[in-house]
C-alpha cells in the first residue's frame, strides 16, 4: 500500500510541509489513521441521518458540556445555523423565507473589534448586523446601547484574539441574559487550549461553534455547533437532510463518523506529550539555525495577555539581517514555498515562524537543512 503523499505525486501536485497551524488554504489538518479508518467504514453502508446526528448530538454534548450538539459543513455552516436558530426558532414559515428576514427579529449585535470576512456568515443565516463599541474595545454599555427590540442575538468572532478576550464574552453572557438574547460564539480556532472546549459553553455562551478540521483533527471541511437544547435543534431543522437555509450546505455520514471519532481522540489525547514534542521540534530548529552567519534563532512563546491566545504554543523564530545577508524575510519564505515539498512559514517582519504544532515527524529537520543551504548562497552571493 502507497503512502498518502503517492496521492499527490500521482495528481502531480507538491505536497506541503505545513509550518503555519490548521489554516483552510492548506487544508487544515491531517486526520489520524484511526479516522480515516472509520470514514472509510461509514462510506461502506447507510443510516438514516438523523440517528446519526442525534446520536452525535449526545457525544458531542459530553464532550463540551453543552446540552445538545449538531455536525455542521464546517465551522462557517455553525455560525449560518446558529443565526437561523435564533432568528427563525422551529417556525416554518420563518425558516422557508431566510435568509431574507425583513419584519423579523434579525439583528445580530457584533463587537466591532471581532468584525471579519467572517461576517458574511450572520448575514448568510438571515442576520442584519449591528456593531458595538470600536476598533479597540466594547464595553457592557457598548453592547447595551445596541440591543433593541429586533435584536436577535449577539455574536462574537475570534473573540480569544481581542485584547480583551474571555471578559468580552463574560460581558456579553451577562448582556444577553439580562435582555433574553441569546449569544452565538465562533471558537472555530480557539483549540488549544483544550480547556475552552468546555470553558467557553461554561461561561453562559448559548451556541458555540468549533472546527472539526484544526485541533481535533477531524475532516477539515467539518463543525461542531453546540449549546442549548431548543437552539441546536431549530439549528438541525434547518441543515441538511431538511429544507432550509443550510440544506446546501451537506454534510456526509462519513465525515460525521470522522468528527465523532476525532473527537474522541482529542478528549483522550495526552497533551503534555503532545506541548513535549512541539517543544523538542523547536528546539531542534533553534540548534540547527543558532550561529549561522546574520541569523538569530530563538524560542518563541507568545504572551497570552497581548497576543492569540488560542494558539500560544512555542515556535522558533529565525530573525535575518536582511541587509547582511541581502534578502528579505519575506523573499527567503517564497523560495521555500517554491521547493519540493513547498514549506510554508510565517512571516513577521525580518523573522521567518515556525509553528510546529502541525510538523510530522522529521519535517523540523528539513526545514532547517533547506533554511541553511538558502541562507549560506544567498550570503555568498
Amino acid at each position: 500500500m502507497g503512502s498518502l503523499m503517492d496521492v499527490y505525486e500521482r495528481l502531480g501536485v507538491r505536497r506541503v510541509v505545513n509550518a503555519v497551524g490548521t489554516v483552510t488554504f492548506l487544508g487544515g489538518s491531517a486526520a489520524a489513521e484511526e479516522v480515516l479508518e472509520a470514514m472509510d467504514e461509514a462510506a461502506r453502508g447507510y443510516v438514516n441521518m438523523d440517528e446519526l446526528q442525534s446520536r452525535a448530538s449526545q457525544l458531542i454534548a459530553e464532550a463540551t458540556g453543552a446540552e445538545a450538539g449538531h455536525v455542521t459543513a464546517g465551522a462557517v455552516t455553525g455560525i449560518v445555523l446558529a443565526t437561523a436558530a435564533c432568528i427563525a426558532g422551529k417556525d416554518p414559515e420563518k425558516t422557508a423565507v431566510l435568509p431574507h428576514s425583513e419584519g423579523l427579529r434579525n439583528e445580530v449585535v457584533l463587537p466591532r473589534m471581532c468584525s471579519s470576512s467572517f461576517n458574511q456568515c450572520f448575514m448568510l443565516g438571515g442576520g442584519r448586523l449591528i456593531f458595538a463599541g470600536t476598533e479597540d474595545s466594547c464595553t457592557e454599555q457598548d453592547l447595551e446601547q445596541m440591543v433593541g427590540e429586533r435584536t436577535a442575538a449577539i455574536g462574537l468572532l475570534f473573540f480569544t484574539g481581542t485584547k480583551q478576550g474571555f471578559p468580552l464574552l463574560e460581558r456579553a453572557v451577562r448582556v444577553g441574559k439580562r435582555y433574553g438574547i441569546p449569544v452565538i460564539v465562533d471558537a472555530a480556532a480557539e483549540l488549544p487550549p483544550e480547556e475552552n472546549l468546555k470553558a467557553i459553553t461554561a461561561a453562559g455562551t448559548d451556541l458555540v461553534i468549533f472546527s472539526g478540521g484544526k485541533a481535533i483533527q477531524g475532516p477539515n471541511d467539518t463543525g461542531i455547533l453546540c449549546g442549548r437544547r431548543d437552539l441546536v435543534e431549530a439549528a438541525a431543522a434547518q441543515a441538511s437532510p431538511h429544507a432550509g437555509v443550510g440544506r446546501p450546505m451537506k454534510v456526509s455520514k462519513e465525515q460525521i463518523v470522522g468528527l465523532l471519532t476525532a473527537l474522541r481522540l482529542f478528549t483522550a489525547k495526552d497533551f503534555k506529550a503532545e506541548r513535549e514534542a512541539w517543544e523538542a521540534k523547536v528546539r531542534c530548529l533553534v540548534q540547527e539555525l543558532s550561529g549561522l552567519p546574520g541569523v538569530t534563532a530563538r524560542r518563541l512563546f507568545p504572551d497570552a495577555s497581548k497576543e492569540y491566545y488560542a494558539q500560544c504554543w512555542p515556535r522558533a523564530q529565525i530573525t535575518l539581517d536582511e541587509a547582511a545577508l541581502g534578502m528579505m524575510a519575506s523573499q527567503v519564505a517564497e523560495q521555500l514555498k517554491a521547493g519540493d515539498p513547498a514549506i510554508y512559514v510565517i512571516v513577521e517582519g525580518r523573522s521567518l515562524v515556525v509553528n510546529p504544532h502541525l510538523l510530522q515527524e522529521g519535517e523540523e529537520r528539513l526545514i532547517a537543512e533547506r533554511l541553511k543551504a538558502l541562507l549560506k548562497a544567498t550570503g555568498k552571493s
